[in-house]
């Protein structure tokens, strides 16, 4: 079965990489150090369009970290509504890992595939933490893995699907229930500083 992306080239399509449409939460980081929360609209191995509340300037260098994805630099090469388009630059190994990557992003829904996260996800050296809920109660968990946007943590309690609780001292919402534990999203991503074997909830 061939998995590849089906995608479309138009005459008109200029582009020299073909690009997926894909809703990825991330943080990027301008060349002043400040960091700022952002989503994809579109990936390509040569380029990313981002949503973001401060755009930068053209020609500036970026630092961005996508889930799914990971780290990614490049250059801010074009503004448009609400945010901008960047490079993607990166060796030929990791660009062929991006290839694969979007590749199965792509085509996950349409087959049906489950989550796959081995590429963005590491397991904190503090797996230790507590959830506190919303009527005040607390319960010990374990940090499972985590990534820039979320974590699954082992626990007994249970809470709802939707349900805003703290991991921590970070809030986060329930997007996942299973046994013996809970996936949640955070309500502010990770910050490159954060993002690493060392992260305390």
């Amino acid at each position: 079965m061939n998995l590849r992306p089906k995608i479309s080239a138009t005459p008109m399509e200029r582009r020299r990489h073909a690009r997926v449409k894909l809703a990825l939460l991330g943080r990027y980081m301008l060349e002043d150090r400040r960091e700022f929360p952002c989503q994809t609209n579109d990936v390509s191995v040569g380029g990313i369009s981002v949503t973001a509340p401060v755009r930068g300037a053209i020609g500036e260098r970026i630092v961005a970290y996508f889930d799914a994805l990971g780290r990614i630099e490049g250059t801010i090469i074009r503004h448009i509504d609400f945010g901008f388009v960047m490079t993607a630059n990166m060796p030929a190994s990791k660009r062929e890992k991006l290839v694969n990557q979007l590749t199965w992003l792509a085509n996950r829904k349409a087959l049906g595939l489950p989550e796959d996260r081995r590429h963005e996800r590491i397991v904190p050296i503090a797996a230790n933490t507590t959830l506190r809920f919303q009527d005040g109660g607390t319960a010990p968990a374990r940090i499972v893995d985590i990534s820039v946007s979320g974590a699954a943590v082992s626990c007994t309690a249970q809470a709802p699907m939707g349900a805003m609780i703290h991991v921590g001292r970070r809030p986060a919402r329930v997007v996942r229930v299973f046994e013996h534990g809970l996936g949640l999203e955070f309500a502010l991503p990770l910050s490159f500083d954060e993002f690493d074997e060392n992260v305390i909830l």
